[in-house]
């Protein structure tokens, strides 16, 4: 990796004009036992694509060694850099982040890797070509395959169904924790998010089905994360403050 010059406080570039063409963006908080696994298994498999890449370590609010573990990983591949927020939010950090990269195509994923690996080509590769603006995996679509329980299977099938009933969503998977951008797209499309927490990846994806932007679906072999520490009933909460507040703005205020 080329490190941009005169790098910020918060370890975002203030030009990124030798970006690679991925970013990949790992959102965490309090992951000192998981962050080292997860990136080196993401290295392992983004060094056999075709195309140049840096995996960008978001670190938000972590108050374990985390960070420490960041830092390391910094040093022992060229590829990864670091960012620390001082507040938490994956809305937040991905925001940030993304708006800062100057990589053509902006990727995000979870630390637990529950997505397959495999469907990261077929992520990205409409993006590159400029067939699609947005993608998305889907644990919904048909070809997918999940293994979870059944209390958080019904959850994400009947929040789906919520919104294509209220928002009149198109698209079969709000929630997975692998999507990615491109970076033109991102620009206009980020500065309309509001949400800082968990409600972002639904929010940008409405907004983007109203600018009529072209979202693409990759169906993913998805494994349930015993150690998630998603608290399921507040984020089903503030998930239907976002859905009333986006239900009542209307159509998206950027033109396509």
């Amino acid at each position: 990796m080329t490190a941009a010059a005169d790098p910020r406080p918060d370890g975002l570039p203030v030009t990124d004009l030798d970006a690679p063409a991925l970013d990949v963006v790992i959102p965490v908080h309090n992951e000192e036992m998981a962050l080292a696994g997860s990136v080196a298994r993401v290295h392992e498999h983004l060094s056999t694509l075709p195309y140049s890449f840096r995996i960008t370590i978001a670190d938000n609010a972590s108050t374990d060694g985390t960070a420490l573990v960041a830092h390391r990983l910094t040093h022992a591949y060229d590829e990864v850099r670091a960012v620390y927020l001082a507040e938490k939010g994956r809305g937040r950090a991905l925001k940030q982040v993304w708006s800062a990269s100057g990589s053509q195509v902006l990727v995000y994923m979870d630390v637990d890797l529950s997505t397959d690996l495999n469907a990261f080509l077929p992520l990205v590769a409409p993006l590159l070509s400029g067939h699609s603006d947005l993608a998305i995996g889907s644990r919904l679509t048909r070809g997918a395959r999940t293994l979870r329980g059944p209390k958080r299977e019904i959850i994400s099938r009947g929040y789906n169904l919520l919104l294509r009933g209220t928002l009149r969503a198109g698209f079969s998977d709000a929630q997975c924790g692998f999507k990615a951008i491109r970076s033109d797209v991102a620009r206009e499309l980020l500065p309309l998010v509001e949400d800082t927490s968990w409600f972002f990846d639904t929010e940008l994806l409405v907004l983007a089905e109203r600018a009529e932007l072209r979202i693409h679906e990759v169906p993913v072999d998805w494994t349930d994360d015993p150690d998630s520490r998603v608290d399921i009933w507040r984020t089903a909460r503030e998930d239907l403050r976002g859905i009333a507040r986006l239900g009542s703005a209307g159509r998206c205020p950027w033109p396509r």
